[in-house]
């Protein structure tokens, strides 16, 4: 005669519970992340189904500066297009300025294009025609240029925080030239990096979210 089974004290069965509920969860982060899947490098774009929490940096009326100048990059600031921080990579950083004086900074001026391809998409509610000002830093002086007027040398060897090209961008038309000379590439002005640029430097990522993506802004 088997003898009767006692039924489980209140605490046994709070810790059958809660372990339960870790079973769930590792579960779920499994089905979410399995063990096999590769992480995302550093330095590598997110996945698309990746949601990257990007708000614009506010106007600082304290800072003296005008409204539609070019400020410094905040260290916690994270690019809207691939979630990077631009203030680790200064040289390449790039930002774009809105009518009320809120600040997108970008880690590069590749992820300031593929922005102004759709902005819609990274800022809900914006367009490219509330943008009063776009810079993008001088690969010769590490200055903020206005990035309308900059020459860009697309192809070149070097790499920029994507490790991709990156649009080395110059203040001069002869600066660029001189550059694409050592390093490689063609000179193309910013009315020339158009979607086919876009898509060649970042396959299937600046213009995937959109089937009838608006021309750049000018």
């Amino acid at each position: 005669m088997h003898a009767l089974q006692q039924p489980p004290t209140r605490r046994q069965a709070l810790l059958a519970g809660l372990a339960g509920m870790g079973a769930l969860v590792a579960a779920a982060a499994w089905k979410l992340s399995p063990p096999d899947a590769a992480p995302v490098a550093t330095g590598q774009p997110l996945p698309d189904d990746v949601c990257v929490v990007a708000p614009p940096t506010p106007f600082d009326p304290t800072s003296g500066l005008p409204l539609d100048a070019p400020r410094a990059i905040p260290p916690d600031a994270r690019c809207p297009v691939c979630g990077m921080y631009p203030a680790r990579s200064a040289q390449w950083a790039a930002q774009a300025i809105f009518a009320n004086g809120d600040a997108h900074f970008f880690d590069s001026p590749l992820s300031l294009f593929q922005y102004l391809a759709n902005v819609g998409q990274y800022s809900p509610g914006r367009t490219a025609q509330d943008l009063v000002a776009r810079y993008v830093t001088d690969t010769e002086t590490g200055a903020w240029i206005a990035a309308n007027t900059a020459m860009y040398v697309d192809g070149s060897s070097a790499r920029g925080p994507m490790r991709a090209g990156n649009l080395s961008a110059f203040a001069s038309a002869e600066a660029a030239r001189r550059f694409a000379g050592q390093r490689g590439g063609r000179v193309i002005a910013f009315g020339n990096v158009d979607g086919a640029v876009l898509e060649r430097l970042a396959p299937g990522r600046s213009l995937a979210h959109s089937a009838h993506p608006p021309p750049l802004a000018k």
